[in-house]
């Protein structure tokens, strides 16, 4: 099964915790403190494999989570840091943050990679928290959080030429006919459901093509299978517009030509922009000396597009046809290629958190009143209420960082309660 488009959770490691520890040594009785710091936890990282052809692996995992650090250890020790998880993903996935919308990263090319979730620091271990006052420091910094995030994946396929045209027309003879692909045809439409891919090999060289499946009218909105076919021609550098030249369905040639090119540009106006050449398929039941094929031919050319007459069942004329779609790629490779434009992901605005350091102060419903933040939260987390030395340094920080005033301007007043996370105490003035 060919799937393209996947929805993934993701969530890098957590640091490990700081250790809290004291030398404990013959002939040493007052040993200081000995706490090593905790490990790095992995990070999320996508990297772009050629081996791959679709997300089927995606559709039945969903989940997807990096190591976590080890926390430290006595004797100074650090935690081991987390193992990085790679997730490979097929060349031309863009990556998309799904909270934002916005492009985290397009790997087109075989290798390509990037960190979408970078793990949690290493908590400190509490030999860092001596000075000259506090000799003893029973307490620890607890390790960085993970970063979880929502991921959408988005496959576009990578071909350098696509082959459009509504169903039934011939696309997928002309793919099987002109490559090593096999798909599957009949007589009916939507054969083909999902891309098929083919190398063409010519000239001691060759070029990716593939066959788009059938572009019916309402295809920019999403009609039929609209979005999934459109968005696979995206990354194509040649179109070859495969069209019933017989009118073997009582359609008009020339009425189909507007037709799919107006579904192209209605979706994306550089889509209708792209180099073409069309393929008048089944002239094996039409004379190419008629009038009716003359005339269409006449209307193509006059629009600057070559024509090619074939019959692909047959392989007559898909010769003179890739000829010309190698000698156009060629000239087109020497062009630089554009860039396709994204509202790109900023990682780093989300790095650097400006809320990080904030403490909120507010009231609930039952007179409580209520202290949040980050890094407060980080600081929660260190701390150990068995210890004064401890509970003292949590308070010095909400003190030094504005809360207590904060919480006086909305009406703190003593005897009242403060709780910060699920720890719960009065507060009183210090004489």
């Amino acid at each position: 099964m060919f799937v393209d488009r996947a929805k993934i959770t993701i969530r890098s490691g957590k640091g490990g915790d700081g250790c809290v520890s004291f030398r404990r040594e013959p002939y040493v009785p007052e040993g200081g403190p000995d706490g090593g710091d905790g490990g790095k936890g992995g990070d999320v990282i996508f990297m772009a494999d050629a081996s791959l052809r679709t997300l089927m692996d995606f559709r039945y995992k969903r989940k997807y989570e990096a190591e976590d650090g080890q926390n430290g250890m006595k004797k100074k020790r650090f935690g081991k840091h987390g193992e990085n998880l790679i997730i490979k993903l097929p060349p031309g996935t863009v990556v998309i943050d799904q909270e934002t919308g916005l492009v985290m990263k397009d790997l087109v090319n075989p290798g390509d990679r990037f960190v979408a979730a970078k793990g949690g620091k290493g908590g400190r271990g509490n030999v860092h928290f001596k000075n000259s006052v506090r000799q003893a420091p029973n307490f620890a910094e607890a390790g960085g959080t993970a970063k979880e995030r929502s991921i959408l994946l988005e496959m576009k396929l990578i071909a350098d030429v696509g082959l459009v045209g509504f169903p039934n027309v011939g696309k997928s003879t002309l793919l099987s006919v002109s490559t090593n692909s096999n798909p599957k045809i009949a007589n009916y439409h939507f054969t083909t459901i999902t891309p098929n891919l083919g190398v063409v090999e010519i000239f001691d060289n060759g070029f990716v093509m593939a066959d788009i499946a059938g572009i019916i009218e309402g295809a920019h909105t999403g009609a039929g299978l609209g979005h999934e076919f459109l968005k696979h021609i995206e990354r194509t550098k040649l179109l070859i517009h495969v069209i019933d030249a017989s009118g073997s369905e009582g359609r008009d040639p020339m009425e189909d030509f507007e037709k799919i090119n107006n579904e192209l540009k209605m979706y994306n106006e550089k889509l209708a922009q792209k180099p073409q050449i069309v393929a008048a398929n089944k002239m094996d039941m039409v004379d190419e000396n008629s009038s009716e094929f003359l005339q269409f031919k006449a209307y193509i050319e006059a629009k600057g597009i070559k024509v090619f007459p074939i019959a692909a069942p047959l392989n007559e004329g898909t010769y003179e046809l890739l000829t010309e779609a190698y000698h156009m790629l060629e000239k087109l490779e020497l062009e630089a290629p554009e860039e396709e434009t994204y509202e790109f992901f900023d990682f780093e605005k989300d790095e650097v958190d400006e809320d990080y350091r904030e403490i909120y102060a507010s009231v609930d419903e039952s007179g409580v009143y209520v202290l949040n933040g980050k890094q407060l939260k980080k600081i929660f987390d260190s701390t150990n209420f068995n210890d004064s030395g401890s509970l003292r340094y949590l308070y010095k920080y909400i003190e030094k960082n504005g809360a207590i005033e904060q919480l006086k301007e909305i009406g703190l007043d003593e005897g009242d309660t403060i709780k910060i996370f699920d720890y719960e105490f009065e507060y009183w003035e210090e004489f």
